[in-house]
Order: structure tokens, then sequence, then C-alpha cells
């Protein structure tokens, strides 16, 4: 094999492995914190309707949600959603106002 096909199979493998760290870690996440639900926003919006949650906001392919059921995650990906993260963790979203200064 190649040097450069082996730098793009080990780039390839800690990708995979990060986002199923993070899949999995997301299925513990606690009640109440914000989660976010990537794929298309009329497919999310959908999908946590279902899962009886709440939106926070939404753009085209990423929409924060929260509810305070413990078993949320897997009521979206049950609802049809394709990937779900902790806002908090993915991207530093909690769901708040911005504060003023």
């Amino acid at each position: 094999m190649r040097p450069l096909g082996r730098i793009a199979l080990a780039v390839a493998l800690v990708v995979a492995g990060w986002l199923a760290l993070v899949i999995a870690l997301t299925f513990g996440t606690s009640p109440g914190r914000s989660l976010a639900v990537i794929g298309p926003q009329a497919q999310a919006i959908a999908a946590i309707a279902k899962a009886n949650g709440r939106v926070l906001s939404s753009s085209a392919y990423v929409t924060i949600a929260r509810s305070d059921a413990a078993d949320f995650v897997g009521r979206l990906y049950t609802a049809g959603a394709l990937l779900v993260l902790d806002a908090e963790q993915a991207g530093g979203c909690n769901g708040l106002a911005p504060k003023r200064s």
C-alpha cells in the first residue's frame, strides 16, 4: 500500500472512531440538555415533534432541540433523525439567549 493510501486510511479510521464515540456518548446525555439534530430541516423538525421535543433553533441542516425525557435521543432516532449530537459538546450551543455586554 502506498504511503498516501495509508494516511488516507488512518484519517478515515480516526474520523469514524471519533464519530462513533460522539454518537455513543450522546445516548448518555442528561435530560434537559440541548441536542443538535443533523439532517434536512423538515426531517429533523418532524422527528423532534414525534419524539415530543422542543425546537430551539433551526437552519438548513442543523436543528437544536431539547426535551426533559431521559430517552429523548433514542426517541429521535426512532422518529427518523439521521444524526443526533450533544449540541454543547459538538459546537458550544446551549440554546440560551446570548449574553449582552
